[in-house]
C-alpha cells in the first residue's frame, strides 16, 4: 500500500519567520501536533518540520521568548520526506533508520500533499490484524458441546 493512499492530505504549514506563539496557535486551530515549515526557495517546499513537543522543549523548556523566537529556530530540518508512491514498508524502514515518526509525503514538482505518521501505519496494521483475526475466528474447527 502507497504511503498516498494512508497519509493525512490535511496539512497545516508554517512559515519559518512566524513566532512559536503563532505556530502554537495554529496547531490549536487546527487540532494538530505538527506543522509543516514551508518556504524553502518555493512556498510549496517543505524547509522543516515542527511538533508541539519541539515547542514545549526546544522553546518553553529552553526558556526562549515566544513571542519573540521565530519557528525556524526550533524546527527541524532537513526534512525526512518520501514521494507518494513509496510502499508503506519502505516509508517505516526510512523511519526507522532516521528516527523519526512522520514524514512529509510528496507529490509533483516536489509539492507537499501529506504527513505520513507511524499513528497512521498503525491504524492501517491495526485494521489488517484485525481482519485476519476475524478470518481465523470464523475458520476454527467447531466441536459440539
Amino acid at each position: 500500500m502507497s504511503v498516498g493512499r494512508i497519509c493525512s492530505r490535511v496539512v497545516a504549514t508554517a512559515s519559518g519567520s512566524e513566532t512559536i506563539r503563532a505556530a502554537a496557535r495554529r496547531m490549536a486551530d487546527h487540532d494538530v501536533g505538527t506543522l509543516v515549515v514551508v518556504g524553502n526557495g518555493q512556498p510549496w517546499e517543505a524547509a522543516g518540520i515542527v511538533t508541539d513537543r519541539d515547542l514545549a522543549i526546544r522553546c518553553l523548556a529552553a526558556r526562549l521568548d515566544p513571542d519573540e523566537t521565530a519557528i525556524s529556530a526550533v524546527m527541524t530540518s532537513p526534512v525526512h520526506s518520501v514521494d507518494e508512491q513509496t510502499p508503506m514498508e519502505d516509508a517505516v524502514a526510512i523511519m526507522a533508520r532516521v528516527g523519526t515518526r512522520r514524514l512529509v509525503v510528496l507529490g509533483g514538482d516536489n509539492r507537499v500533499v501529506g504527513l505520513l505518521s507511524l499513528d497512521d501505519v498503525l491504524d492501517v496494521l491495526v485494521d489488517e490484524t484485525g481482519a485476519i483475526g476475524r478470518l481465523l475466528e470464523q475458520q476454527k474447527p467447531r466441536i459440539p458441546a
